[in-house]
């Protein structure tokens, strides 16, 4: 069940059982109330256990446009049909981010190179269950300043909050701070590039880089965040190998313990899930939603996967316990993401075999 936002948004998961609270007791104590962290006050009094569920690419291709012009009956765009398979999984996480690629306005949708999709996309994401998403990525400024401030307010409308790019200075220096289970998360993003096009504003869109993304982890764990999420648009598209931007910049924020873990896309195939020194760090998602196909892309274009950080937050520390991981495929010609087990088994085996498996990061069905 998706929880509501208090300036954080969320619900406790279970990292055993996938869902709800610790056992009660036959007679009910009553707790006190969850204390707010400060410097001197370090969180939950008892161990809280939880996931975060990140997903990849969200990128309307005008056919997927199209599409989702028929299901709304020649009137509008209806694009929850697409996200529906997946709104069990969604829903079920404390949290759940996604990423944004394309700006999100009211002009007439463009496609490929520089995109403009319809805000149903924010309604549609909503519905789904996503609690926030990052909009921090190469697209991010194919509408200008302008596009920026109608993809921030058509989230909003929706219900969902949003971070890695900015209609102010202020917003900038805010980090996006959630509640699960009473614990603060922080929802950091950064993209490594804009495809050229100039920052109208220094502020508008956050670029990756170790020193400003560990100044505002730091920034978000001042302001009381127990867990710090960072998600990073980054890499070389249809590479499923990490480049040596990707591992360079994983090992330097590996360094410090202000981030929990990093999640990311950019390259439209899912990329492996590692451990670099202590930080956890999902490479790449793949897409989420696309219209790539082999017919113009390599063949796992069509892969992605919904990734779930199961995390442990004690009054001194919080750390991912294990990862799992659930692979999709995008279904082509209604562009259903649906889950690859029961539809697609040669885009799961791709998935599976890239992405890896070991004690603590499985692929589930």
């Amino acid at each position: 069940m998706r929880p509501g936002l208090i300036g954080i948004a969320a619900a406790t998961v279970a990292l055993a059982t996938g869902h709800g609270q610790d056992d009660e007791p036959q007679r009910a104590v009553p707790r006190p109330p969850t204390p707010t962290p400060t410097p001197g006050n370090l969180g939950p009094p008892r161990a809280v256990r939880m996931t975060i569920g990140v997903g990849g690419d969200l990128l309307p291709h005008l056919p997927i446009v199209a599409r989702a012009h028929v299901l709304a009956g020649g009137r509008g765009y209806d694009f929850r049909p697409m996200l529906r398979p997946i709104r069990r999984w969604v829903r079920r996480n404390s949290l759940s981010f996604c990423h944004v690629e394309t700006p999100l306005t009211r002009a007439p949708p463009v496609g490929y190179p520089r995109f403009n999709s319809p805000p149903a996309i924010a309604r549609a994401v909503g519905a789904t269950g996503f609690d926030a998403c990052s909009t921090a990525s190469n697209h991010s400024l194919d509408r200008g300043q302008a596009g920026i401030g109608a993809t921030r307010r058509a989230l909003a409308r929706a219900g969902v909050r949003s971070t890695g790019s900015f209609s102010a200075r202020r917003q900038r220096h805010r980090p996006l701070l959630l509640r699960a289970g009473g614990v603060r998360v922080a929802f950091l993003a950064y993209t490594q590039m804009t495809n050229g096009i100039p920052l109208p504003h220094r502020w508008s869109v956050n670029i990756a880089r170790a020193g400003r993304i560990l100044r505002d982890a730091r920034r978000a764990r001042r302001a009381g965040a127990r867990v710090v999420i960072v998600n990073l648009h980054w890499g070389t598209e249809y590479r499923h190998a990490p480049d040596a931007f990707q591992v360079a910049l994983a090992r330097r924020l590996a360094r410090s313990r202000a981030i929990t873990a990093v999640v990311g896309q950019h390259a439209h195939v899912v990329q492996p899930i590692r451990r670099v020194g202590r930080l956890w760090v999902v490479f790449g998602a793949g897409n989420l939603l696309s219209n790539q196909t082999a017919a113009c892309c390599p063949v796992a274009s069509q892969d992605g996967m919904l990734v779930r950080l199961h995390l442990r937050v004690t009054p001194r520390r919080a750390h991912v316990a294990r990862i799992t991981y659930t692979p999709i495929w995008v279904r082509h010609p209604d562009y259903e993401v649906v889950h690859a087990a029961r539809s697609e088994r040669a885009s799961w085996r791709r998935t599976v075999k890239v992405v890896g498996r070991s004690r603590r990061v499985r692929p589930t069905r």
